[in-house]
């Protein structure tokens, strides 16, 4: 029985009744230690320093900000600052180093050294080649391949100059970039750098830290993220709108469940392909079963559903409670957001948990390395061990049954081509929408989920409340997750709950208002749509003073801070939720806020509050709209504006068009 007065954990109605079958069955999660390790005060808001031996130095007190120093004489400004740059350099360093392995992928497809993978998107391919100004006319794929795979190879150790992808910026926003010196050069450069400034008796003035913080964190949107949206669309395929489904209940009674959790691409993709083969079919039917049921938890499971329609089990709050269902066979994992706690877990039930990657091991996880060279092979050793782990599975956990639709696959191409088709594709219609009142504006809803709140919760609150007020939603990650599990991403959800502007946009196109873009490194799609709205013309001809927000409601990953820090220096108001790992000073909240806004158009915020997140998003909207001197935003009344074709009306003009090198007689 369900105890009504106990608070919640999770927002996810099945969540939570896996919380409450392990408690009944005294089993720990990540929830009971959220309740019991609570923050430590100090360093929660950045005022512990532990950069030496001479620390850690705790400056606190009633006047720290002005009197407080570490045992070196560093002030609660520096201190606050250089952590939050460390939180920067290490988010950072997670999303480029994932890409410099879809790089050497590329590298090794194009070159022949691996051949289970192939170029899905020769068109993509081509759109960066010209973007990267390598010739492709007439040259065979895999040359232009490898010539790609090696600009982009050198973008992380490069010394001077500037990454490739900054001249994708807008014009103004490039221009804002060179006059602070934010422009960055190499990523591995700026990572280095930053750790350099950080360390004992380097650089100590807040506002130069916080800059090289803003240059390294564009050196993970404009490099790293980007980089590896790239090539993975090239490798597998630009995503198209495709169904899914998410919760718990997409786990199978009489399959086994093989469920891939991380981060990275390549082993899933190849899990994927050998799961559906005949011959791996048959193995588990060898075994009892009477198929394999593929699944996936946190981005590796965005990456695959956005793909293939692979169904997820949630977000990064969600691993525990996934093998506490008894039903997960096997348990693959890569890289970034792997609780240790799952290998200890999983001694309670049958669950095998597999650790992939050369980088990463747990202990008490089976170690089968992935061979970038063979992938398939290392893909057909898992599965044959979750097949052989099938009979040994009890009727012991909490199985659920609840599941819901959604509609994943929303590359910027695709989004471009659903307002006009492949000859008349622009983001015009979208911004004569803003313009005229339709839509108030563009949030991207991204960030992990976090225990320390009801998980979830806040993205749903969020999510819920701003396509009420008619704000278009582009998610990724876990925010993309948690929409997911609650049946937000379905077209039906517009009609029922978004405002009447968006409701008539969603309508004619035939869209959710909340679009799935795909895994946490996708955020760079967001940075490409934002372009592309900003060269279409009629709002702002940059990225700052748009009228968009970047929301992360439950973040708790160093790689968000280091999305929300690429965001503002690109001209993004961004609010975080929780309390502000800067907070115990008053200069490096300043200089977030309004130092940022004055020279980027862009901002950090850190708000714990829901409702206040919520307002806060809507003014940053509603003073853009002014500013731009657009149509007043009043719900219901719509200016004049080109009218929406249908996706009828364009297939009439365009038909057979795909996007990204995909048709949709291949689809």
């Amino acid at each position: 029985m369900s105890n009504h007065n106990k608070p919640v954990k999770s927002a996810g109605s099945s969540a939570e009744e896996i919380i409450e079958w392990g408690e009944s069955h005294e089993m720990e999660t990540c929830f009971d230690r959220a309740d019991r390790l609570k923050p430590c005060p100090i360093g929660e808001t950045g005022a512990c320093c532990r950069v030496c031996h001479m620390g850690p130095c705790r400056l606190v007190g009633k006047n720290a900000e002005e009197e407080a120093r570490g045992v070196c004489g560093a002030t609660l400004a520096t201190v606050a600052a250089r952590n939050f740059l460390r939180m920067i350099a290490a988010g950072t360093s997670a999303h480029s180093d994932h890409s410099r392995d879809m790089a050497n992928t590329l590298l090794a497809v194009a070159t022949g050294e691996t051949t289970d993978f192939k170029i899905k998107d020769v068109r993509k391919l081509y759109k960066v080649a010209g973007i990267l100004d390598i010739e492709f006319e007439g040259r065979e794929v895999n040359e232009v391949a490898k010539d790609v795979a090696e600009t982009f190879l050198q973008d992380f150790g490069r010394q001077n100059g500037e990454l490739n992808y900054c001249k994708r910026a807008p014009e103004k926003t490039q221009e804002r970039w060179k006059k602070y010196g934010i422009t960055p050069r190499g990523i591995d450069r700026e990572v280095v750098e930053t750790m350099h400034r950080t360390a004992v008796g380097v650089d100590h003035d807040p506002d130069h830290l916080l800059t090289q913080g803003l240059r390294t964190a564009l050196a993970d949107g404009w490099g790293g993220c980007m980089i590896s949206t790239d090539i993975t669309d090239i490798l597998f395929g630009t995503p198209m709108p495709i169904k899914a489904e998410a919760s718990f209940g997409i786990f199978k009674e009489d399959e086994v469940n093989m469920v891939v959790h991380g981060h990275e691409p390549t082993l899933a993709e190849a899990i994927v392909e050998v799961g559906s083969s005949q011959e791996m079919i048959d193995y588990a039917k060898s075994k009892g079963a009477k198929g394999i049921n593929i699944g996936g938890m946190c981005c590796t499971a965005n990456e695959v559903l956005m793909r293939h329609g692979i169904p997820t089990a949630g977000g990064f709050t969600n691993q525990e409670l996934g093998i506490m269902t008894g039903l997960i066979d096997a348990l693959s994992v890569d890289v970034q957001c792997i609780m240790p706690a799952i290998t200890q877990l999983s001694k309670k039930f049958h669950t095998k948990i597999i650790t992939t990657s050369p980088k990463a091991m747990i202990q008490d996880a089976i170690h089968i390395e992935h061979d970038e060279h063979h992938p398939n092979k290392t893909a057909r050793e898992i599965l044959k061990l979750a097949c052989d782990n099938f009979p040994n599975r009890t009727k012991e956990g909490s199985h659920i049954s609840e599941k819901f639709p959604l509609i994943g696959g929303f590359s910027d191409e695709y989004i471009e081509y659903m307002q006009g088709g492949k000859w008349r594709g622009s983001y015009r219609p979208l911004n004569d929408a803003i313009a005229a009142g339709r839509v108030r504006g563009v949030v991207g809803l991204a960030g992990c989920d976090n225990p320390r709140v009801a998980s979830t919760g806040i993205h749903k609150y969020i999510a819920r409340e701003l396509i009420k007020n008619d704000v278009l939603i582009v998610s990724t990650g876990c925010g993309s997750a948690a929409c997911g599990s609650a049946g937000y991403l379905t077209p039906e959800m517009a009609l029922e709950n978004a405002g009447p502007g968006l409701r008539e946009v969603c309508e004619a196109i035939g869209i959710p208002p909340i679009l799935h873009l795909g895994a946490c490194v996708d955020n760079s799609r967001i940075l490409t749509i934002a372009t592309n709205m900003a060269k279409e013309g009629g709002l702002s001809d940059e990225i700052g003073g748009m009228p968009a927000v970047g929301i992360a409601p439950e973040w708790m990953s160093e790689k968000a801070i280091a999305i929300g820090v690429y965001f503002a220096a690109s001209g993004v108001p961004v609010i975080f939720g929780g309390e502000s790992p800067v907070g115990a000073s008053k200069e490096v909240t300043r200089i977030m806020t309004e130092v940022w806004m004055e020279r980027y158009m862009g901002a950090m915020h850190f708000e714990p509050d829901p409702e206040k997140m919520l307002a806060m998003a809507l003014d940053y909207i509603d003073k853009a709209r002014e500013a731009l001197k657009l149509r007043k935003y009043e719900p219901g009344k719509f200016g004049a504006e080109r009218v929406l074709m249908d996706m009828a009306a364009r297939r009439v003009i365009t038909p057979h068009a795909g996007v990204g090198g995909i048709n949709d007689a291949e689809r």
